[in-house]
């Protein structure tokens, strides 16, 4: 039977892409304020970084275009597959699906780690609701199975989806970063994931909005103060995320 509960202590992780690949116990984050820890998002193949990776500031916050770099989920199997079972954290792996179809694969060579309690899915990009069905009905297995949404497709994505999400083992719906465009200094046109603090008005509301849905959500977006934890939870946020926060000043938050 698969997993369909995600139940931190604290309710507190950091998000997909913050703190590496496996728990470091020498980062800048005390791992025991965190109820789990969530991996850099892997794909099936090997991704080198984008040709035009980079990082642009905006009021509020910053643009970050990195292209998902990593080893492909096999190496990183073999590479820290080890820590993960030796994490003082339950370890949530986040996965960057390429084609709806590579959710099975990736999930028969996860189900069998003992260090590995659960996914974080990340849909192939243009994802329409009826993937977001099929990769969660796909997904059945002895892992928790969290999909996660852009903050500014999350609502539509799931409309008139809840019941059936929630009966193919659905665990929860994790909300990843918006995404956007600025003009870098060479005039050209970059797209990338929003994070900063001005985020957080839209995490908020919309974490509100599928809560009242019924939907497990791990909220995450903007979030630089143990207020901004508490208020989240207090709409009904099962966690919260924690993105840059962590690489500025955790100690804002933890």
């Amino acid at each position: 039977m698969p997993k369909t509960d995600v139940v931190y202590s604290p309710p507190v992780l950091n998000a997909a892409g913050m703190l590496g690949f496996a728990p470091g116990t020498h980062g800048p984050v005390d791992l025991h304020r965190l109820g789990g820890f969530v991996t850099n998002s892997l794909s099936l193949r090997p991704r080198r970084p984008a040709s035009s990776a980079g990082c642009l500031a905006f009021a509020g916050g910053f643009l970050l275009h990195t292209g998902y770099p990593n080893p492909g989920l096999i190496r990183a199997l073999r590479q820290w597959a080890p820590a993960w079972e030796r994490s003082p954290l339950p370890v949530l792996v986040s996965l960057l699906l390429q084609d709806v179809s590579e959710v099975v694969p990736m999930l028969e060579a996860l189900e069998t780690n003992p260090g590995v309690s659960g996914v974080e899915i990340n849909l192939p990009s243009g994802a329409k609701p009826s993937d977001l069905l099929a990769v969660t009905r796909a997904a059945f297995s002895e892992l928790a199975v969290v999909v996660r949404l852009p903050l500014d497709r999350a609502e539509r994505m799931v409309q008139g989806i809840v019941n059936d999400l929630l009966e193919a083992g659905l665990a929860a719906i994790s909300l990843g970063p918006p995404r956007g465009a600025l003009v870098n200094p060479q005039g050209r046109l970059v797209h990338g994931r929003l994070y900063g603090p001005a985020i957080y008005p839209q995490n908020l509301s919309v974490t509100h909005a599928l809560v009242s849905t019924g939907l497990p959500v791990i909220s995450a977006g903007g979030v630089y103060s143990q207020a901004q934890v508490a208020e989240l939870l207090a709409v009904g946020a099962s966690a919260v995320q924690l993105d840059a926060v962590l690489w500025r000043n955790p100690g804002l938050v933890l």
